[in-house]
């Protein structure tokens, strides 16, 4: 089976019942954690899931609501006594402050495992992994830092892709060209992000069967709002992703 599972779907503000945007891609022989805010290590255990399994890290640009738990998580793992690598893919912006960040924490001291450093470059659908039963690709978007947006392509299923944190762009319409499913952001229209509007619009572009809306208010803040925005640009299914909800690609 490959499925997403998703860890968390708040905007840079959680609340006591959303965690930060981020998942995990599992496959019968890969675990893909695609961003890790918070503690990464007791959000999958959460999910019922052990993040011994884990084998990647995708990280999609170096914003503390998407990467800080990201130290924790492999300190978590050196303490456990983690002998199996880890590789990390990240942009060049992203690679060059988390290393800092870990010589920061001084991690030569708690780890004792190999991580292998893959740099995505900026240039659109880069093959970034390449395993039994999928591929994942990624696609420079349009942030206020260098981020990128993922692509699943199952070997038979459905292919789901993943904007991150964007603006509208054309390079995300190319990335999701072909998909049956659109995870994207709703924080709001800015530089940077998008609308649940402009969302819907994304997904009515590139022709999905289904938008999850994810990296959106909460707080209290009334989501139905976001799936009637989203509604207006795209006839499709629109559903308000949950924490830990599964979402089955083949």
């Amino acid at each position: 089976m490959l499925k997403i599972v998703i860890l968390g779907t708040a905007t840079n503000i959680p609340d006591a019942d959303h965690e930060n945007t981020h998942m995990v891609l599992i496959s019968d022989d890969r675990m893909v954690l695609i961003d890790g805010p918070g503690n990464p290590y007791s959000r999958l255990l959460q999910a019922g899931l052990d993040p011994e399994n884990l084998t990647d890290l995708v990280l999609t640009h170096y914003h503390p609501d998407h990467v800080s738990g990201i130290p924790l998580l492999l300190m978590a793992m050196g303490l456990k006594g983690r002998t199996a690598p880890l590789a990390i893919h990240a942009n060049q912006h992203c690679t060059d402050r988390l290393l800092r960040s870990f010589e920061d924490f001084e991690w030569d001291k708690w780890h004792d495992f190999p991580v292998d450093i893959q740099i995505l470059p900026e240039k659109e659908m880069h093959l970034c992994i390449e395993a039994p039963g999928f591929r994942l690709l990624t696609s420079p978007v349009k942030h206020f830092i260098p981020a990128v947006g993922v692509r699943i392509e199952p070997e038979d299923g459905r292919i789901a892709s993943y904007s991150g944190d964007t603006a509208p762009t054309e390079s995300l319409d190319r990335l999701t060209h072909g998909a049956q499913i659109l995870i994207h952001e709703a924080a709001g229209a800015s530089a940077g992000h998008s609308s649940a509007g402009q969302a819907g619009e994304a997904a009515a572009r590139t022709n999905v069967d289904i938008l999850y809306l994810v990296h959106y208010p909460v707080g209290g803040y009334d989501q139905s709002i976001l799936v009637e925005a989203a509604e207006a640009a795209f006839d499709g299914e629109v559903i308000i992703a949950r924490s830990f909800e599964e979402i089955i690609l083949a």
